[in-house]
């Protein structure tokens, strides 16, 4: 039997969740939480943790990295983003496995099997998304861009981005989704800290 821990910030998730997998001879579902934080405090005999990615408080992420340090039981993600910064970020922190919320239920089946004996689970579109990363070089900022960059890393908002360069606050906006394209990432916070890394600022 393979004992699984549920944590999703959506009670109504976790309820559907509960009623898929306890469907299954072979699982049983030990335990909810509500986020992250959760992990710190599992049932006795947890095999696999299905967790969430976004959530308040203790996101995905940061809850696979609690559980590989302290040498817990292998996580799958299950989650409705499949951004590639979301997929490496996971990845990084040691998820075994990232399947989509619209997985039929038989592939969620498979995933937990698979994520209890430790083998690599990810949803067609995540492997596409990671194929994409490898084989397609990021693209190289403008010199628009890097110089809207660089004032966004001294934390100015969308309207005082537009005011400093002179541009509507939509344009502001188009900027910064090509920015998060050319750069693998989702929010500002991380579009500033991968151009430092890469010395675009």
């Amino acid at each position: 039997m393979i004992n699984v821990m549920l944590i999703d910030d959506h009670p109504v998730v976790r309820a559907g969740l509960r009623s898929i997998l306890d469907s299954f001879d072979e699982i049983t579902v030990v335990g909810e939480g509500s986020d992250g934080s959760a992990v710190d405090e599992l049932p006795p005999g947890v095999d696999v943790v299905v967790c969430d990615l976004q959530m308040p408080g203790v996101d995905g992420v940061a809850a696979t990295r609690r559980l590989q340090e302290a040498g817990g039981p292998p996580v799958l993600v299950l989650t409705t983003f499949d951004t590639q910064a979301g997929i490496v970020a996971a990845l990084e922190a040691g998820a075994v496995g990232y399947l989509l919320k619209d997985a039929p239920e038989e592939r969620l089946r498979e995933a937990v099997v698979a994520t209890a004996a430790g083998q690599r689970t990810l949803a067609p579109e995540v492997a596409a998304a990671l194929a994409e990363r490898v084989t397609r070089p990021r693209e190289a900022l403008s010199s628009r861009e890097i110089e809207l960059l660089q004032a966004l890393a001294s934390g100015a908002s969308n309207r005082e981005l537009a005011a400093q360069l002179f541009i509507s606050e939509a344009t502001v906006k188009t900027h910064l989704i090509h920015i998060y394209q050319k750069l693998g990432v989702d929010n500002r916070t991380a579009a500033v800290t991968v151009a430092r890394e890469q010395r675009l600022i």
